[in-house]
């Protein structure tokens, strides 16, 4: 990678980063998720207005990221690059979202003649997609397990059986706010060891 002159400072020290990242520097993947974790969590916040929606698809972005970075180009800033992924991940997760909701009659009168039509999806699921979420899940188990059994009870009930912060509440007889705070903490150790597997894939 050839550094573009055009950069400002803040970008190309990224790309050194980013270099180091391609050449599996763990630390180096761990500086630019704290240089842009909270930038990109408020961006995602705004766009979903929901607290735990953008927490998970902040990390989401982050996967994609680290996942597909040789394919960065510095022709422009990392943090173009990485804000593009995740915002183009939260509109697929706000299409698939609206989708689910739409009712089956098709009744969108309150809607703007402007919007796009809305189409029910197949009852088949896309292959493509089924083969990703295939992929996520065994990664998924086999980094839980690294976990401890609170952090992995609680990543299992949220993200595979998919229980809304009340349902694991109720179900580990625990404080909301203790759910919330043990759920965030995972978050961050899940987060850091798929960030982990991924280097090792390079």
């Amino acid at each position: 990678m050839e550094i573009n002159p055009n950069l400002s400072e803040k970008a190309k020290y990224d790309l050194e980063l980013v270099h180091g990242a391609v050449k599996g520097d763990q630390k180096a993947y761990a500086e630019l998720m704290g240089r842009y974790r909270d930038a990109i969590y408020f961006m995602l916040l705004k766009m979903v207005n929901n607290k735990s929606d953008a927490e998970d698809l902040t990390i989401e972005a982050f996967g994609k990221a680290f996942k597909n970075i040789q394919q960065y180009s510095p022709n422009y800033a990392f943090s173009t690059w990485l804000f593009k992924i995740a915002s183009n991940n939260c509109i697929d997760f706000l299409r698939k979202k609206r989708t689910n909701v739409v009712s089956i009659d098709g009744n969108h009168g309150e809607e703007k003649e402007t919007d796009n039509p809305i189409h029910l999806k197949d009852s088949l699921p896309d292959p493509e997609e089924t083969m990703i979420k295939e992929q996520k899940a065994i990664l998924m188990r086999t980094v839980v397990k690294k976990l401890k059994p609170r952090y992995r009870i609680l990543i299992e009930l949220r993200y595979f059986k998919e229980y809304s912060y009340e349902e694991i509440s109720e179900e580990l007889d625990l404080p909301l706010g203790t759910v919330k705070a043990q759920l965030f903490r995972a978050r961050e150790l899940l987060f850091n060891t798929l960030k982990n597997s991924d280097v090792k894939k390079h």
